[in-house]
């Protein structure tokens, strides 16, 4: 190491020589700190900075919907620029990305001075980058990215001007990492199971009320991360990073909801976040995520220093915490790859519990609230005045729906496009290579229905009710196992669980098996309809007393004939039946694998 060190050092003295001509203000910085560059600027500045630095290198990871290639940073003291290579040596991986919503960019602005304060003129010292070597995305939603002008976000306190929010295909790419529908997302899990980072930041503007904070944060430290993460996350990363900030004048308090929205004084509450956000995903996948939100209507300038200042703490801790953390690391995907992990129910949904709160002081700015003339609605105003409120705090998540683990799932192969999203989830599964009568369990859905309004591209099944089901089934050759003891396996259930969170069902993956393909024609159904009831007189009660409560129904004939028609002998008997199976039985797995 002290070898390494002394040639750092003779490098950096080197490389100032050749560089100090070179003017290495940010876009950003030249502006006077009110502007952020554009794509190809950053790109420029990206390159710039790889052409500058040993230690760093630029690549890409993938291409948007449009073709824009989407960059990367990778940042290692020995210029290492591949996972294996940076593993071999020991350091820990830390990814940050910025500008996941194209228009909130004090990450990217933050980010591009960090790496260049490290690598090209180190005021900041390079022990922090001992144990640590970082890989940074600056623009994720490249194309939302150009989509750029000055009315982009209507609540926010500069730059002048940004990004969108949403991609070309108006997705929002924080709502896409579970169903992995945008080609940014699979870029990003191609690259994330290629790197598998061992921490995770995601660089955020929030909206909401005003209040005195210039950072808030969020970590999935209420129950659906591996307890040994979580307990690492809250007792010792979360309290040195908040002593740090605090202390540095960056005051931080956690990310919150208000019990009633834009109002502090009536509460504040945390959640467990889905996997459909960034942190929720990593969380699962045995990889803490740090959410970074700044404040809106603090000045672009403050925003960006406060960003710049939680990543370089961060980066200060992790070098710290380097070992501790890959020690959790590596017995959290030990844990979810045995059979123990198999023996508890899972937690599918939580909710925050209204009846357990602590109270806190929360820096707020004094307020009032009038009734609008023009909306009829409340109107918050806020003043300049700070104040201090003391009030519940929410925090206490409670599991809503759990599951029984199977020792694996079986998904047969005309559902591909299910198969391949799991494969770009880095969910390992086997093909069957014959034909496999499999005893499984299942369920039949009842009552779907279906949101009316598109959201993130999609009509969500909103109600998921069914019953629970017992077969033998034959599943053709070319049927997928997957099993779940792997070091994926906490996202496994969230996708193919009916109820999990932002499972492929609620997302319409599925839908097909709601709908009914073979109908009767009424000069069959109108005479088979009399027959049924002449033979079966608990039939004729059941649709008398159906026509008396149930008036939509009584005044629909195609109604009435399709309900004799699925209760005739001639209804689909696969219909609404879930395609995946569970497998509880191990021996009926390793009979799989002979």
């Amino acid at each position: 190491m002290k070898k390494i060190n002394i040639f750092l050092a003779g490098f950096l003295i080197f490389q100032t020589a050749l560089t100090q001509n070179i003017d290495w203000q940010t876009f950003y910085e030249k502006s006077g700190k009110l502007e952020t560059p554009g794509y190809q600027a950053t790109i420029d500045y990206c390159k710039q900075l790889a052409a500058g630095s040993e230690m760093i290198h630029f690549v890409t990871f993938g291409k948007s919907a449009q073709g824009r290639e989407m960059p990367m940073l990778i940042l290692d003291r020995q210029g290492f620029m591949d996972p294996g290579s940076i593993r071999a040596s020991g350091r820990t991986i830390l990814l940050v990305q910025a500008c996941i919503h194209a228009g909130e960019c004090e990450g990217k602005d933050a980010g591009l001075m960090l790496f260049r304060d490290l690598a090209i003129f180190p005021r900041t010292s390079l022990k922090f980058l001992d144990n640590v070597s970082i890989i940074f995305i600056p623009i994720f939603n490249v194309d939302g990215h150009e989509r750029f002008g000055p009315f982009n976000r209507i609540n926010q306190n500069g730059p002048r001007e940004m990004g969108w929010r949403t991609t070309a295909g108006n997705l929002n790419l924080n709502r896409d990492f579970l169903k992995a529908d945008a080609p940014e997302t699979q870029a990003w899990l191609r690259m994330f199971n290629q790197w598998m980072p061992d921490f995770f930041i995601d660089c955020h503007t929030t909206d909401g009320a005003d209040y005195q904070y210039i950072l808030t944060y969020l970590m999935e430290i209420y129950g659906d991360m591996d307890e040994g993460l979580s307990n690492w996350s809250k007792n010792s990363f979360l309290l040195q990073m908040q002593s740090h900030l605090n202390n540095g004048g960056y005051p931080v308090f956690p990310y919150v909801d208000f019990r009633n929205w834009h109002d502090p004084r009536s509460g504040l509450i945390s959640e467990v976040a889905p996997p459909m956000l960034s942190q929720g995903y990593t969380a699962l996948r045995n990889r803490p995520g740090l959410l970074i939100e700044t404040h809106m209507l603090k000045p672009y300038r403050q925003r960006v220093e406060g960003t710049y200042e939680c990543i370089l703490t961060a980066l200060e801790i992790l070098n710290k915490e380097s070992g501790n953390l890959k020690r959790l690391i590596q017995n959290a995907d030990q844990f979810v790859s045995s059979e123990s992990f198999l023996t508890t129910p899972f937690p599918l949904q939580f909710e925050t519990s209204m009846d357990d709160s602590t109270m806190v002081e929360f820096l707020g700015m004094e307020y009032n609230v009038e009734k609008s003339d023009l909306s009829g609605g409340d109107w918050f105003k806020y003043t300049k005045t700070p104040a201090t409120f003391h009030i519940p705090y929410f925090s206490s998540a409670k599991p809503v729906h759990t599951t029984k683990l199977p020792y694996a799932y079986v998904i047969p192969p005309e559902w591909s496009n299910v198969i391949d999203r799991l494969t770009i989830h880095g969910i390992k599964g086997t093909k069957l290579s014959r034909n496999e009568t499999i005893k499984i369990s299942t369920c039949r859905f009842k009552n779907p229905k279906w949101q009316q309004n598109p959201y993130e591209g999609r009509h969500p099944v909103t109600n998921i009710e069914y019953d629970e089901i017992v077969e033998t089934r034959l599943f053709p050759a070319g049927s997928v196992v997957v099993e779940m003891m792997q070091p994926a396996a906490r996202i496994i259930p969230h996708i193919l669980e009916p109820k999990g969170n932002g499972s492929f069902v609620y997302w319409g993956f599925f839908d097909a098996i709601f709908e009914q393909k073979e109908y009767g024609e009424s000069y069959v159904i109108e005479k088979m309809a009399r027959d049924m009831m002449a033979k079966d007189p608990v039939l004729k009660k059941e649709f008398e007393e159906k026509k008396s409560t149930d008036t939509t129904f009584a005044n629909n004939p195609l109604l009435i004939l399709n309900w004799f028609y699925n209760k005739s002998p001639y209804f689909d008997k696969r219909k609404g039946i879930y395609p995946v199976g569970k497998i509880y039985d191990q021996k009926v797995l390793e009979s799989l694998k002979q």
